[in-house]
Formats: C-alpha cells, structure tokens, sequence
C-alpha cells in the first residue's frame, strides 16, 4: 500500500507542478503573445489594437518564418465568435486563409481597454485535425504574426508594422497551487472514491475540467455544495483541473474505483 501510494503522489506532483510559458513576448506589429500550457490545455493570451484582425500562425519552417501551405494558425477578426471562425490553415504566402471544419480554440475571455483588445483562448494539446500539436515542455515554436487595417480578415500589407515573424521559447513555471496559502489550497477526498468526492476549499472554486489520463476532456462540472458525483465515471485515473474563482487553477488526480 505504501507503495502504491508513493508512485501515485510523484505522479499528482508531475502532473501538478509541471507547466510551462513563453511568457509575454511582445511583437513589431504592437501585439504580444503568451503561450502557455498544463498537462492538458493551451491557453493563448494575445494582445493588439481593437480596430485590427490579429493572426498568429504557429509551427511552420524555413526562413519565411513558415507561412506555408496548410500551416496552422489562430485568428481574431469580425466574423470570430467565442468557438467559431478562430481556428485557420494558411493556403500560402498571399492566399487568403480558410477557416476549419472543426474549430477547436475556445475563447474564455475578450477585453477592450484604451484600445488594445485582450484574447485569452484554450484548447487541447494536441487540437485537431492540421493543428500543430503543443506540448507541454521547455522548446521553441516559430510563429508568424499579422494584424489588418480592420477588423474583416484581409491581407495584412507589407512592412514589418503590420506582420513579422519570431521564436517563442517555452519554459518551466510552477503552478499556482504551489505559492497558495494553506486556506486556499484545494484538496479531494476520498481518494479513491466510488460514488462522489468532496473538496475542501470548496467555496473558492468557480468549476471543475475532469480529465481521462490520456488528456482527454470528459466533462466541465459545478459543484452541489462541496461534492461533484464521479459515479458515472468509468474505473481508473482522472485528473481534476479546477479553476477557482480568483482566476487561478489548481490540480488533483482521481483514482475511480
């Protein structure tokens, strides 16, 4: 049993201490970009006017800075929603680029403040079909960047005020559960568990992302009270990216018996 429940903590500290950032780089079109992931999620944080389109391509080579055909790419313009029209593949330099079938970024938060609008949007790791898959690990990912005269998607116009291209460098940040004070830090119990878990803690969470061990996303929950019922869950390991309601996040594993 000691055992067991040794491997299983140097596994919970992995998952939970191990993220990584690009932190804010700031860009030659007056945009910044921050890439940052977990175990399971990117979130992109880019800043730039709010008259503008702001487009950031990622993974691609070469000393074009890659913009090739059928290299991934996020994008911000007027015809974007909260799940829609983000997601993009670049035709090649100079051809207008096309919106997924499948959108898979998310945006979480949009913000206009003295004129620069603020994005903050996640994802899976590995996204979807033609999306550059993320790690979560220290690395380099080459980028390229635009923003437009307006809002409607176009092309961007020559000079390196309006595009560009750059390096964004990922490196090893803790985790906020690690900085927070004992009367904030979540907790469940019991662990394992059959029916349901209960969090101490549980007023300061806002909801609950459950995870299978693969990374895939099962479910976004709530709590009723201090419990989330896991009965429907299928035997074996989950973890818990729990989002609380100050903004930060926290992380538990679950074993489901």
């Amino acid at each position: 049993m000691k055992k067991i429940l040794l491997t299983l903590s140097i596994a919970l500290a992995n998952f939970a201490w191990a993220q990584f950032t690009t932190g804010t780089v700031t860009l030659s079109t007056g945009m910044t970009v921050k890439l940052d992931t977990s175990a399971t999620l990117a979130t992109l944080t880019l800043t730039g006017p709010d008259t503008s389109y702001l487009g950031i391509g990622f993974g691609g080579t070469g000393t074009s800075g890659g913009m090739g055909n059928g290299v991934d790419g996020f994008i911000y313009n007027s015809n974007s929603t909260n799940t829609t029209n983000l997601d993009y593949t670049f035709g090649g330099i100079g051809v207008t680029p096309t919106a997924d079938a499948a959108q898979d970024w998310t945006i979480t938060s949009n913000t206009v403040a003295a004129g620069t609008r603020t994005i903050v949007a996640t994802r899976s790791l590995s996204g979807g079909t033609g999306d550059t898959a993320f790690t979560n690990a220290a690395g380099n990912i080459n980028i390229f960047f635009a923003k437009g005269s307006s809002t409607t998607l176009a092309y961007h116009g020559s000079g390196t005020a309006n595009r560009g291209f750059a390096v964004l460098t990922k490196g090893a940040t803790l985790v906020v559960d690690d900085i927070l004070s004992e009367s904030k830090k979540i907790r469940l119990y019991p662990n394992p568990a059959k029916e349901s878990v209960s969090f101490k803690n549980a007023d300061k969470i806002k909801s609950v992302d459950v995870y299978e061990s693969t990374g895939r996303k099962i479910k976004t929950v709530k709590l009723n009270g201090e419990n989330i019922n896991v009965s429907d869950l299928k035997s074996g390991n989950y973890y818990f990216e729990i989002t609380l309601k100050d903004g930060s996040t926290a992380y538990q594993q679950l074993i489901k018996e």
